[in-house]
């Protein structure tokens, strides 16, 4: 269904499972493909990392599913935190959304490059090679995103069906040919158990980036009411079985020492299996992340748009082409999605990957800190038990915020102050 308003055609063309797999489809990406790799160091410790972090978005995907019981503006967070807190502090929240977001269709981007080296020899060691191959698979799904919300969704459905393949494989193969000798000590770096859970807590949380997904693009939902909570909260209960089960699938694979030097964990979790796994397992990967990226992208565009609808940014970005697609909003946020890319690939693969998601993560955890406090404000006098919930989903939050590290914490302030200015420069220019 089809109708106008202000900035364009929308089409309420997304039902359950559209919202579903745009919740599931942006988490499961590059974060549980790379991450096997990234917590290797840590050791087996860090599935208590998985189990904080798989709790903790359940208790986050409930707070939101309560919060947008009570709207259907587009935006997700933002708009919850607008609603309860005016402009300035839901044009912050969508700032630091927004950051989030873009820097997670980078490091996407960056882990499909890694995993299209299974098939591209010639990217390996290769960064600029690798930097064109994933500012190429960008204006790919940019482009499909501009054909519109239908589209994009549609082909939201279809990757994250395909992309479940590859874990349950994974997981299959664990169960056969699994080794618990390949299993990395439980905490082999000798950190304090708080401060090694709260840094696996950070990595691990930004495979859960997304559970969010599915609230933002809020008016394009069927009954956005009843589908969002309900497909956000099964989409993560979901998610997170999954998680655990695949990483310790891989860990059983692969030996620890070679798990920590892998761009394509996956791929390498079953050469046992002979030579054809590792192209299939690579087919499902960069599937896996491609949906991921498609995705990203199209909350990319609902985000911005959101904020312009509000009159709290250019009004070119709420504007849709005739086919309902965010146009400007959409080449915005994926330009500076393409110059985060070029800028960081300096660091190599795995190290810009890893600086990435911790930016992204915290850029995330910021504005759901706000729409948590948003529900416990909302809810303490109303009904006391959601309130109860919102207050672990903050404790949580701030939990993982904390084991950010202070570098991350220290830059991600830096870039969420970085929107007081443009919040006051965008409003005298339209006073003006």
């Amino acid at each position: 269904m089809q109708t106008v308003e202000n900035g364009g055609p929308v089409s309420r063309s997304m039902g359950f499972w559209r919202c579903w797999s745009l919740t599931v489809g942006v988490m499961i990406g590059s974060g549980i493909l790379l991450l096997p790799s990234v917590l290797a160091p840590y050791g087996t410790i860090s599935f208590l990392g998985w189990l904080v972090t798989g709790g903790g978005s359940v208790l986050i995907a409930l707070t939101l599913g309560h919060l947008a019981r009570r709207t259907t503006r587009a935006g997700g967070p933002y708009a919850y935190a607008h609603d309860a807190f005016g402009n300035v502090t839901g044009f912050l929240v969508a700032w630091g959304y927004w950051i989030c977001v873009i820097s997670a269709t980078t490091a996407i981007a960056v882990a499909f490059a890694g995993y299209l080296e299974v098939f591209l020899p010639v990217l390996h060691d290769n960064p600029a090679a690798q930097a064109l191959a994933a500012l190429a698979v960008i204006w790919l799904f940019t482009a499909i995103n501009i054909a519109g919300v239908s589209s994009a969704s549609l082909t939201q459905l279809i990757m994250t069906l395909l992309k479940l393949v590859p874990l349950v494989a994974v997981i299959v193969l664990a169960v056969m040919l699994g080794d618990p000798g390949n299993l990395a000590d439980f905490n082999p770096k000798g950190e304090p158990i708080l401060a090694a859970i709260a840094a696996t807590a950070l990595l691990t949380m930004w495979a859960f980036a997304g559970l969010e997904a599915g609230t933002i693009p809020a008016r394009d939902v069927i009954d956005p009411e009843r589908t969002i909570p309900a497909a956000v909260v099964s989409g993560t209960a979901v998610t997170a079985v999954l998680y655990i089960a695949a990483t310790g699938a891989v860990m059983l694979l692969v030996p620890a020492p070679d798990l920590a030097h892998s761009t394509s964990p996956f791929s390498d979790a079953v050469r046992g299996a002979g030579l054809w796994a590792p192209p299939l397992i690579a087919v499902g990967a960069l599937i896996s992340m491609a949906g991921a990226l498609n995705g990203n992208i199209l909350v990319s565009g609902q985000v911005p748009m959101a904020v312009a609808a509000d009159g709290l940014a250019p009004r070119f970005l709420a504007r849709r082409n005739a086919r309902g697609g965010p146009q400007g909003a959409l080449l915005l946020s994926s330009g500076l999605s393409s110059l985060f890319l070029v800028f960081n690939y300096s660091k190599g693969l795995v190290e810009a990957f890893t600086f990435l998601i911790a930016m992204s993560t915290l850029s995330l955890l910021v504005p759901l800190a706000v729409a948590e406090l948003a529900d416990i404000i909302h809810s303490w006098k109303r009904a006391r038990s959601w309130a109860l919930v919102a207050a672990a989903a903050l404790a949580y939050t701030s939990f993982a915020i904390v084991g950010s590290g202070e570098e991350v914490i220290r830059w991600g302030a830096v870039l969420l102050a970085a929107g007081i200015p443009v919040f006051y420069l965008l409003r005298r220019q339209d006073d003006a």
